[in-house]
């Protein structure tokens, strides 16, 4: 069974109520409708344009088990369409709509050229063997690449909540296998194996744009002195919901920026340390017990999520959405929330945070450096060739000529221990994160050109739909089908 329908259509029948995608249509309105756009062209950005929900049989465990699974294409203003796919029993078509939406706007606010999508299978990754996995997810591939709804030109799927790299691995490999004559074929996906034409730092690179993030935050003097904080990260005290990929990777960049993670939640219980947790020794005790409970280094909570509630001053949810809601929003006590988890707070919950004079940095910014890095492994496919692989060894041969000058012109000569460091050419992984720190920086300031200079946008997430929905508005009118 498939469908492919405008958002129009009657929803699945397996589609339930979710909060999170009124939640995403709630902060696009309140953001519209401060701007002076054509209605209908609102209307248009708003509206997510195809969605595929398929059925489709696969054997497991010796018999046939039928497998429910969505694609979503938000936004068509610009191609291919990115997003990731999502291996949960949640999966629902409300909630790959709102993903796919948030895509749209997060590519937007961090000058991605891609219009937003979102997948989901409907599945508990834990109770299937890796054989098993591996047919549900070739035969997803297969269904999309039947429907047209994957290609490097067309729709690039990426990790998410479920899936990793040896997921994205076996869809390269679905897609290679059936459109051989696509010469790009490796850029139909992205999150994939670096031996598989990954790019390197694209793990760390969701929760390294987060501290990018909250870094130039805090950093910002103008907007410390309006929350009554100092400047920096030395005395800034974290907790942080979620400690995969995200919420393990922003732990240990604003632990060596500076900070001091107090507190850690997982889905079974928390650990919490007012002196400091050590994060790398954490994650060595979760490889070995499978939990972050029991750490010898910090206090277990049982009830984990009312962690969220402790003290501190930098509070990032890096776990599912709707994390944050009305019941628990007026007992947070951080002062600037870092959303690491897409949509972790409710749209009801805002305004309450709001009013505590809690800054929320908003999803669609905070978390886009797996977007960001992903347009680099994304063009790095399409060119066929390494970043660096070019200009690495000359710009080091360079630095050394001007090494060797200025030793001639001082009579002074460097050790061959500190010749290497300055003469070092940057490779793949150095061009990715520099590449990645520029794009959270610039993006950071555009949104606050909003937040500080238009008196009708009150919070930062205002602020970040107000930049995304002008630059949408203005490919439109690029195409000459707005005015």
């Amino acid at each position: 069974m498939a469908s492919k329908a405008k958002t129009g259509a009657a929803s699945s029948p397996f589609a339930g109520h979710n909060p999170f995608l009124e939640s995403v249509n709630a902060y696009f309105d309140k953001a519209a409708a401060i701007m002076d756009h054509p209605k209908g062209l609102l209307d248009q950005i708003r509206a997510c344009n195809s969605v595929y929900y398929m059925q489709f049989p696969v054997r497991i465990k010796g018999g046939i088990q039928v497998i429910q699974a969505w694609r979503a294409e938000h936004s068509h203003h610009k191609l291919p369409t990115k997003g990731g796919i999502r291996y949960a029993m949640t999966v629902d078509q409300e909630e790959v709509q709102a993903l796919a939406a948030l895509m749209t706007y997060k590519c937007a606010v961090v000058d991605v050229p891609f219009g937003g999508g979102k997948g989901g299978i409907r599945i508990d990754p834990k109770q299937y063997t890796t054989e098993e996995l591996e047919r549900i997810t070739r035969r997803y591939t297969v269904e999309l690449i039947k429907k047209n709804f994957i290609g490097p030109a067309v729709d690039v799927p990426a990790p998410d909540y479920g899936t990793g790299p040896r997921e994205m691995s076996w869809i390269a490999d679905t897609y290679q296998s059936m459109v051989k004559d696509d010469i790009n074929a490796l850029g139909c996906v992205t999150g994939k194996p670096v031996g598989q034409g990954g790019v390197r730092g694209r793990t760390a690179a969701t929760g390294r744009g987060l501290f990018f993030s909250v870094r130039e935050a805090v950093n910002d003097p103008k907007l410390m002195k309006k929350l009554k904080m100092t400047t920096g990260l030395s005395d800034k005290r974290v907790i942080v919901q979620g400690f995969g990929n995200v919420g393990y990777h922003a732990a240990k960049f604003l632990q060596e920026g500076g900070a001091t993670i107090v507190g850690i939640i997982e889905w079974d219980g928390a650990v919490v340390n007012p002196k400091g947790i050590d994060v790398e020794s954490l994650k060595a005790h979760h490889a070995k017990k499978g939990s972050i409970t029991g750490f010898a280094g910090a206090k277990t909570i049982k009830e984990g999520n009312s962690v969220l509630e402790h003290d501190c001053e930098i509070l990032v949810p890096a776990a599912l959405e709707s994390q944050i809601h009305k019941g628990n929003a007026p007992k947070i006590k951080a002062k600037i929330i870092a959303e690491g988890a897409n949509g972790p707070i409710t749209s009801e919950a805002e305004p309450i945070l709001l009013k505590k004079g809690i800054l929320v940095m908003p999803d669609m910014f905070v978390n886009a450096g797996g977007v960001v890095v992903s347009y680099f492994e994304w063009l790095k496919n399409l060119s066929h060739v390494r970043f660096g692989r070019m200009d690495k060894r000359f710009d080091e041969g360079s630095s050394l000529r001007i090494i060797e000058t200025v030793e001639r012109l001082t009579g002074k000569s460097l050790t061959l221990a500190e010749r290497a460091v300055i003469a070092r050419g940057a490779d793949e992984e150095d061009l990715v994160n520099s590449g990645l720190e520029d794009t959270m920086i610039m993006s950071y300031h555009a949104i606050m050109e909003h937040f500080n200079g238009n008196p009708r946008v009150k919070d930062m997430r205002t602020a970040a739909f107000v930049n995304s929905i002008d630059k949408i508005a203005q490919s439109y009118a690029t195409l000459g089908i707005f005015p």
